[in-house]
């Protein structure tokens, strides 16, 4: 806990360095299971991420917004129950993940988004999942987690992205309703996968353009005049997603020695809805994410968890 406090307070120092340079937001992103039910306690786990992004000027006409992110996060896994003392009881290894992103996001006058994201860091005990999760779990006076032992060995983290959406139509006159496509591609030593699927949107008051609206992270605004906008909707999205691997169930492609592995299914259904609110310089969100089945075994079954997002833009 002391080497990732170490990191998030360096970054943090950085970050408010470069922000006296650029139009900039800072912000966290929380998962939890906790946050859709307290009794849900499961696979995807836990998770943060630390984001710094900020505006850089635009090199073509077609491009009316670009901005640059860099985030660190980690994301914890366990099986079906916190308390794995033995073996046949992790229906999904234990695994932590700790990562460090740097991304370019391109926002287009045809309202469509591409982002390129690069990501290093690791898989394993050098991720520190185990010690942040009994961390938690002793402050906060929850059960004691046993099973770690079991957990995935140690793996290179190298991982590239791109991602693409589109604004496909304006459903009704008020302009409080659209639809959107979008498209996921990850590929690197962790995990290879693609995901598609559309993007509902319904207003409580007029929608703000892709390349203005907090739904791909596009709140800064190059004149900073951020009292004159805001923006408040609910958003819907189902999505098929297809796994190629998956080292926090498989293992690492260059040790295959983790003492508990699965194969996966490789197709599954994923949906996210929730809401996203702007209003002067702050950003919040809140997110209800499904994910089925992802791993072979007669146990295993699909699971949940809430995301919420807290940023602020800086001078």
């Amino acid at each position: 806990m002391l080497k990732i406090g170490g990191i998030i307070v360096f970054v943090l120092m950085s970050c408010t360095s470069v922000a006296q340079k650029h139009v900039a937001e800072m912000g966290l992103i929380l998962d939890n299971d906790l946050y859709t039910s307290t009794y849900n306690d499961k696979y995807y786990t836990n998770g943060f991420e630390i984001y710094y992004r900020f505006l850089n000027t635009p090199k073509s006409e077609n491009i009316v917004k670009k901005i640059t992110e860099f985030r660190i996060g980690q994301y914890i896994y366990n099986p079906q129950t916190i308390r794995a003392e033995r073996i046949d009881y992790n229906d999904r290894p234990f695994a932590g993940v700790l990562f460090a992103e740097a991304g370019i996001h391109h926002f287009y006058s045809n309202e469509s988004v591409l982002k390129l994201i690069a990501q290093v860091g690791f898989m394993g005990p050098n991720a520190f999942g185990q010690e942040t999760q009994e961390f938690f779990h002793t402050t906060f006076g929850y059960k004691k987690v046993s099973g770690w032992q079991y957990q995935m060995h140690n793996a290179l983290l190298v991982q590239a992205e791109v991602f693409y959406a589109k604004k496909l139509y304006t459903l009704n006159d008020k302009n409080t309703l659209d639809i959107l496509a979008q498209a996921e591609v990850k590929l690197g030593t962790i995990l290879n996968e693609i995901t598609v699927g559309p993007v509902l949107r319904i207003g409580f008051k007029n929608l703000l353009p892709v390349s203005d609206s907090n739904l791909y992270d596009a709140a800064l605004r190059y004149d900073q005049n951020y009292k004159d906008t805001s923006e408040f909707y609910f958003f819907i999205s189902p999505k098929v997603n297809y796994q190629g691997y998956d080292a926090t169930i498989e293992g690492s492609l260059f040790d295959d020695n983790s003492p508990v592995t699965f194969p996966l299914v490789p197709f599954r259904f994923q949906g996210e809805a929730g809401f996203k609110y702007r209003k002067n310089r702050w950003n919040l969100s809140y997110t209800f994410n499904y994910t089925s089945q992802e791993v072979d075994n007669i146990v295993n079954e699909g699971y949940y968890y809430g995301s919420i997002g807290i940023g602020y833009s800086l001078e």
